[in-house]
């Protein structure tokens, strides 16, 4: 029997396979022509975004048939899933339609779930085909050759564990709806203290806006005046790299490391010692930048490295280090220039003049800026812009506890382990 069936369930649950909940229907596939006007349709990424549907997550239009139309409707109720992907992880992703919106289809790379009784209300289903028991049962499922698979055929079998009642169903969904509006809720404050950074920076790294007590005068620096801009470590993929730390590797940062102008430590890879150089090993303030990637859009993007975990760590062939001289500035001062606006700037006048997404070490040793002589003025300008970085980071703290607290509400609510009605 298998750990599935051996799931244990409390009274007036049931382990219920998802084919007796709904009925499943492949997408529409269309050619490019047809899309961009007529019907609204359901997209992929739609699905993948929303745990819930509403008329104004739509934007996609295809011009179908009205025999189409009644083939691939999409109404409210309906359970979608995503088809296909790249990885397992992202196929069977659902949403559910909470509103009618009319006359909409749903496309090639989405599963229709329709459900062919009211056993399962509309709330739940918002939830609980995201619960690791459940997303467990769909991604080990999948089938993959060039691209992972899932089908009407295989979530059928998913098992789902269902309380009878659906005032059950409702109280689970409320619970983890409220989780979810902390969630949103943090996430907008953060949004909004981003913008307060970003327009501070724009005042105060410009001269726009000058703090009180200076008047001094401001003059224009290349990065090349204050700093060396190192390559990273080249090494062998298939020989070199190492999924765990090992006696002979050191931990290597890649452009996914570098997010929101921060250095984010998961996923990290592990390099062999010898392919190293003393240089290539990262010092407290030293700017990681994305010197060259696939999408245009990420060439540039910097991080700054502080301290991290204590460990020692490098950084890969596609990414950059500038590293501040001594003295040159204030301390921390320059890195807030890789998130100006003003570098934003002069990186797309280079971008927009080659035809490759790629950035050259003297290129970033190129950029200006204007920046007061008075290192007091530098010192005090890094100082608000520092506090406001305090401030998002300890919101990103309570974000990531209040993600911790509705995943470990989902793996209790939507398992049984604990009731609320």
């Amino acid at each position: 029997m298998s750990d599935v069936d051996q799931m244990r369930l409390p009274p007036g649950w049931t382990l219920t396979p998802v084919g007796d909940l709904l009925k499943f229907k492949n997408g529409l596939n269309k050619g490019r022509a047809f899309f961009g006007y007529g019907t609204p349709i359901v997209n992929y990424m739609d699905v993948f975004r929303h745990a819930g549907l509403r008329r104004t997550d739509v934007h996609g239009l295809v011009d179908v048939t009205n025999a189409e139309k009644q083939a691939f409707s999409a109404r409210k109720g309906d359970i979608l899933f995503t088809r296909t992907s790249e990885t397992p992880e992202e196929v069977g992703i659902s949403t559910v339609l909470l509103e009618d919106i009319e006359d909409a289809v749903f496309s090639g790379f989405v599963l229709r779930g329709r459900p062919v009784s009211d056993r399962l209300t509309s709330e739940f289903a918002q939830y609980c085909f995201d619960s690791r028991f459940v997303r467990g049962q769909i991604v080990s499922s999948a089938t993959y050759t060039t691209r992972a698979l899932t089908n009407g055929r295989i979530l059928s079998n998913v098992k789902l564990p269902l309380p009878v009642d659906p005032d059950e169903q409702q109280a689970i969904a409320a619970a983890l709806s409220d989780a979810d509006g902390v969630v949103a809720g943090l996430e907008r404050v953060i949004a909004k203290k981003r913008l307060i950074k970003q327009g501070a920076m724009q005042d105060l790294l410009t001269a726009r806006r000058r703090l009180p007590g200076f008047s001094g005068e401001w003059e224009v620096k290349r990065l090349g005046s204050l700093g060396v801009c190192l390559r990273g470590v080249s090494y062998d993929g298939s020989a070199d790299l190492f999924e765990t730390e090992t006696p002979d590797s050191i931990m290597l940062l890649r452009a996914n490391n570098v997010q929101n102008g921060e250095i984010v430590y998961f996923d990290v890879q592990h390099v062999r010692k010898e392919r190293v150089k003393p240089v290539q090993c990262l010092k407290r303030g030293d700017v990681l930048v994305c010197m060259a990637n696939g999408s245009r859009a990420l060439v540039g993007k910097a991080g700054v490295f502080w301290d991290g975990d204590g460990s020692t760590y490098t950084f890969g062939a596609f990414m950059g280090c500038f590293r501040p001289a001594a003295g040159a500035a204030a301390d921390g001062y320059v890195p807030f220039l890789f998130q100006s606006d003003e570098y934003r700037n002069q990186l797309n006048v280079i971008l927009s003049g080659s035809a490759i997404n790629n950035l050259a070490p003297s290129q970033i040793l190129g950029f200006s800026f204007k920046m007061p002589m008075d290192h007091s003025e530098q010192r005090a300008i890094t100082a608000v812009l520092s506090d406001l970085d305090a401030e998002i980071q300890t919101l990103e703290s309570r974000l990531a506890k209040a993600r911790a607290v509705k995943e470990g509400m989902m793996q209790n609510l939507l398992t049984g382990r604990v009731r609320l009605v």
